[in-house]
């Protein structure tokens, strides 16, 4: 096991831009869920059985807290922590009443980037962002570093919730920072939601208690390029670049509103008809948009959308409506509250936090099975994923129960990690690699037989 050191490579700046072929981006990882936000790969040779001993390539103690996903290009790996200097009180783990933790803590923090090498785990750098006290709170159970970065292949972005974005070279050299006005969240709870690139733009959305917006970030400099205000209160949704044989457009949950905007942040479309807190993040599969939203405490609406492209204005549904023009289904008591759902080989899975599984049509929304109780599961707050015929759900436990891609729950093994392995970040899968991020490590996990 490898402890970060705080030796650092000092290496030269990049000085060229390049252009990055989009295939790049499909052998990487470069954001939240992947680079089609979908959580699915297609490489036959990831691992399928792991422990904290059994096919793990390395595995890097982090300090501090994070619930940021590790993401990947090249032999590069990047991930975010924040680093109590004072005493953090641990998390419990589930969903409950009482982790509202509405003022800041009194103590220092540090806010931290750390590279990897991909093959071996070693920290090639380290960077310190920012240190003092928090100036806002968080929930008992979340971090300071929830965001995931984003990479292009040339320059890392960085988005630490109500601190600021920070761009890096490959190097470890800041290129630019942006500071942001921190604002107050629904009970403290803190931010969550990841930026999110396209050609050369960054955006983000930060959606809280006094001041929503989506933003707009020229991702060479930093310079702002628009800001769109919205009519919305706190929300933890990573935003979605659509690109349909329409157009390229924006899609941001919201709790109010569902509303895609174009490139100039001029509102599209839009709809009513979430749950009181949206969370999980949007994608596209076979030319559909799914959007779920499913707060535990709503009786009325926990949706999910499958949206077709080309709408405008507003493509609400009406009260008896479960479809319409551009609505190709709705499911309304269905969605999830922390999980995003999962579309894997003409299935879409739905993964709740209480520990049951539900399984969908994609293209219809008719039931392929109904809820089912995960044995022994319980405070699934990571996303699922899917590759080799296989689905995988991971708990805060550091359980993964590892399910075979069917019309019916068929677990066919569990994968469990050591007792400090806390695991609330969604993975990364890159080759034969698979990368999970937990509360004490990072591990790389990959079969034993490759190394023959």
């Amino acid at each position: 096991m490898r402890n970060i050191a705080s030796g650092m490579l000092t290496l030269l700046v990049l000085g060229t831009v390049f252009h990055v072929d989009a295939r790049a981006y499909e052998d990487n990882w470069p954001q939240f869920r992947g680079a089609d936000s979908r959580g699915v790969s297609d490489n036959a040779d990831l691992p399928v059985k792991w422990s904290a001993t059994e096919n793990v390539a390395w595995k890097t103690d982090l300090p501090g807290r994070g619930w940021s996903s590790p993401v990947v290009w090249g032999d590069r790996v990047f991930v975010t922590s924040v680093v109590n200097k004072g005493q953090s009180e641990e998390p419990k783990k589930g969903l409950y009443f009482g982790g509202d933790r509405p003022a800041p803590p009194d103590s220092v923090h540090q806010w931290m980037v750390y590279c990897l090498d991909l093959k071996s785990g070693d920290i090639l750098w380290e960077k310190q962002v920012h240190e003092a006290k928090p100036e806002t709170s968080i929930h008992l159970k979340s971090s300071y570093a929830s965001e995931t970065p984003v990479t292009d292949g040339q320059r890392l972005y960085v988005y630490f919730g109500n601190l600021g974005i920070y761009c890096f070279d490959f190097d470890g050299n800041e290129l630019w920072q942006k500071p942001l006005q921190p604002h107050k969240t629904r009970n403290g709870w803190g931010t969550a939601a990841s930026p999110v690139l396209h050609e050369d733009r960054l955006y983000l959305v930060n959606d809280n208690d006094e001041d929503s917006y989506l933003l707009a970030l020229n991702a060479a400099t930093g310079d702002e390029v628009w800001r769109t205000p919205r009519d919305e209160k706190s929300n933890w949704s990573t935003p979605f670049i659509w690109k349909n044989a329409d157009r390229v457009e924006i899609v941001t949950p919201g709790t109010d509103q569902v509303r895609s905007y174009d490139l100039a942040g001029q509102l599209l479309w839009h709809f009513q008809g979430m749950s009181s807190i949206t969370i999980a993040t949007p994608f596209e599969h076979n030319g559909l948009l799914y959007i779920s939203s499913g707060y535990v405490g709503d009786r009325k609406s926990r949706p999910i959308y499958a949206i077709k492209p080309g709408a405008s204005g507003d493509i609400s549904l009406k009260e008896d409506e479960t479809s319409n023009e551009y609505i190709q289904w709705c499911q309304k008591m269905a969605g999830p509250y922390n999980p995003s759902t999962l579309v894997y080989e003409d299935r879409l899975w739905v993964l709740y936090d209480f520990g049951f599984i539900a399984c969908f049509d994609p293209a219809t929304g008719k039931s392929v099975f109904d809820k089912a109780r995960i044995p022994q599961g319980r405070a699934f707050t990571t996303s699922p994923w899917a590759y080799g015929g296989r689905v995988f759900c991971l708990n805060e436990d550091g359980v993964t129960y590892v399910m075979e891609s069917a019309d019916e729950l068929k677990i066919l093994h569990k994968n469990v990690l050591a007792k400090d392995d806390m695991a609330m970040a969604s993975p990364a899968m890159v080759g034969d690699r698979l990368l999970i991020r937990t509360s004490a490590r990072l591990y790389c996990f990959r079969d034993k037989h490759h190394d023959q």
